[in-house]
């Protein structure tokens, strides 16, 4: 698979929205650089970098919640990604289905 020129931050890094891809719910956030990106799609599973951390990050790899790969998406800008996956489980690490389910007032 040819990988496209991307826009990866001062950091290496990249942003990757990961979106349901039958309920198309936005369930996280996480960072890639080139090697998790390289990884993610050889797997077919997410895997990302941790800043806190500074390592790969396979996502479900102690949990169990991996999210299988269907499809991964680059922005106009090649500077954000978005893959479409099939979650296992919950993809926050509080036990939520989505990261974004908080809201404002």
């Amino acid at each position: 698979m040819n990988v496209p020129d991307l826009n990866y931050n001062e950091a290496g890094l990249i942003p990757c929205i990961v979106q349901d891809a039958d309920t198309l719910e936005v369930l996280m956030m996480a960072w890639m650089n080139a090697k998790s990106l390289e990884l993610t799609l050889e797997r077919g599973e997410t895997v990302f970098w941790s800043r806190s951390r500074q390592e790969l990050w396979h996502k479900g790899a102690t949990s169990g919640n991996v999210q299988r790969l269907v499809e991964l998406r680059y922005d106009c800008d090649a500077d954000t990604l978005l893959a479409l996956v099939h979650p296992a489980g919950p993809a926050c690490h509080t036990g939520a289905p989505t990261c974004f389910f908080r809201s404002f007032g």
